[in-house]
C-alpha cells in the first residue's frame, strides 16, 4: 500500500481549506500537508495460522499460549487449520510480545525444526511427491500463495549452485526478522524429510543483523550463516537439488499439481477483490467514512455485484472498512511522526474522541496507551 502515501498527501492539500474553518483542524491539515509521505501505510497481508501455532508451541512455558493465539484471532482450543489465515502484522506483533517475555534467539530455529510436511496439507503432499528436491522447492515457489500473501519464493541460479530466495516486503521489524529466520529453518526441515541423505545448504544468507548468538543457527543449518547479506536465501549445490526424493512419484505429483493449480486459482482470486477494496478504502478514509457505492464504482463494480463478491469471501463492506481502519491506525501508531489527531483524520474520523472510542473498542486500550506500550521503556 506504499502507493497510497502519495495519494493521501495529494488529498491533504485539497482538504486544508475545509479544515481551516476550525483552528485545531487547520493546524493538523497544515502539518500533514507539510510532511513528505515518509510514513508507511500498513501492508495488510496474511499468513497461515499454522505459523503462529508453531511459534507459540516452540516458545514453551515462557509465554501464555492462549493469550498469544487469541491476540491474533486463533481459538486455542480449535483445530489446527492451515487454511485459517491471520493478518501478517498481527503475527509480527505476537512475535514481538513473545520477545518481551523470553529469549527468542533460538526460537526461529526451534520453530523451523518442528515443521512437518504432513501439517501443510496438499502442498506438503506435493512437496513429498516431487521427484527431486529441486522440484519440491519449485512447488513452494509456485504454490506458497496458499500459505501466505506476504512472501514469494524464487529459485535462482548462482555461483556455486542455486539460491532458494525468500522475498518479503515491508518494514524489517523484529517480528518479521524472526519470521524470516523461521522460514529459512523450515525450508531446510522439510527438505530433510524428503531426501534419502542428510541435506545441508552450502550457505545461509540473512538480510538483517545477527542476533547475540548464532550458535543455534549454525548447528541447525550445518553450514556458514551470513547475516547482513543482500538476500534472505539458502544456497544449495546443484547436485543436492538433483537428488531423488524418497517418495517421489511423477504420476502422483502431476495429480497434486492439478489440484494445487485449482486451489491457487481460487485463493488468488480472493485477495484480488479484497485487497483492492482495502486499498480503495484506505485512500478514501481521509475524506471520512467511505460509502460502499463509491468504492464499488472506483473498482469497476456495481454496488450490488461488489456486495456479492465480498459476501462470496465471507466479508461485508462494513467489516472490511473497520478492519482497514483498525490496521491502518495500528500501523500509524507505531511511528511517532503523527499526532493522534492526525491519525484520527487519516483513518476517517471527524473527531479525535471518536477515534479514541473506536480504537478502544477494537484493541481494549486507548491509542495513546497503545503507542506508549509499543514504544517500550
Amino acid at each position: 500500500m506504499d502507493h497510497l502515501c502519495d495519494a493521501l498527501v495529494e488529498r491533504r492539500s485539497n482538504f486544508i481549506g475545509a479544515w481551516g474553518e476550525i483552528d485545531g483542524r487547520r493546524r493538523i491539515a497544515s502539518n500533514l500537508a507539510a510532511h513528505e509521505p515518509q510514513h508507511k501505510l500498513l501492508v495488510m497481508g496474511y499468513v497461515t495460522s499454522l505459523f503462529a501455532r508453531k511459534m507459540v508451541a516452540a516458545a514453551g512455558d515462557g509465554v501464555d499460549a492462549d493469550e498469544m493465539l487469541t491476540s491474533v484471532g486463533i481459538d486455542p482450543a480449535g483445530p489446527w487449520d492451515t487454511g485459517q489465515m491471520i493478518p501478517a502484522e498481527r503475527y509480527y506483533d505476537m512475535l514481538e510480545r513473545m520477545a518481551e517475555r523470553i529469549d527468542v534467539t533460538g526460537l526461529p530455529v526451534r520453530t523451523g525444526a518442528s515443521m512437518r510436511l504432513d501439517e501443510y496439507g496438499a502442498l506438503g503432499l506435493a512437496f513429498k511427491a516431487a521427484t527431486t528436491l529441486g522440484m519440491s522447492y519449485a512447488r513452494v515457489e509456485r504454490y506458497a500463495r496458499l500459505w501466505t500473501s506476504v512472501v514469494e519464493y524464487e529459485l535462482r541460479p548462482a555461483e556455486g549452485g542455486t539460491l532458494f530466495i525468500l522475498h518479503r516486503a515491508g518494514e524489517r521489524r523484529l517480528g518479521m526478522r524472526l519470521s524470516n529466520e523461521a522460514t529459512l529453518a523450515s525450508a531446510v526441515s522439510i527438505a530433510r524429510q524428503v531426501c534419502p541423505v542428510p541435506v545441508r545448504p552450502e550457505m545461509v544468507l540473512v538480510r538483517h543483523a545477527a542476533p547475540r548468538s548464532v550458535a543455534a543457527h549454525e548447528d541447525w543449518f550445518g553450514c556458514p550463516v551470513r547475516f547482513d547479506a543482500d538476500l534472505d536465501a539458502l544456497l544449495f549445490a546443484n547436485e543436492t537439488l538433483a537428488r531423488p526424493n524418497i517418495l517421489g512419484d511423477e504420476g502422483i505429483s502431476r495429480y497434486l499439481t492439478l489440484h494445487l493449480d485449482a486451489e491457487l486459482s481460487r485463493v488468488s482470486d480472493t485477495p484480488a477483490v479484497v485487497s483492492q477494496a482495502r486499498d480503495a478504502i484506505a485512500q478514501a478514509l481521509s475524506e471520512g467514512t467511505p460509502k460502499m457505492a463509491e468504492i464499488a464504482r472506483s473498482l469497476g463494480f456495481s454496488a450490488r455485484s461488489f456486495h456479492r463478491r465480498l459476501s462470496e469471501h465471507g466479508m461485508s463492506f462494513h467489516a472490511l472498512t473497520e478492519e482497514t481502519r483498525r490496521d491502518l491506525a495500528e500501523g500509524l501508531l507505531r511511528n511517532d511522526r503523527h499526532s493522534l489527531a492526525e491519525i484520527a483524520f487519516l483513518t476517517g474520523f471527524s473527531e479525535q474522541s471518536a477515534f479514541t472510542r473506536a480504537f478502544k473498542r477494537w484493541m481494549g486500550t486507548t491509542p495513546a496507551a497503545y503507542r506508549k506500550e509499543r514504544a517500550g521503556p
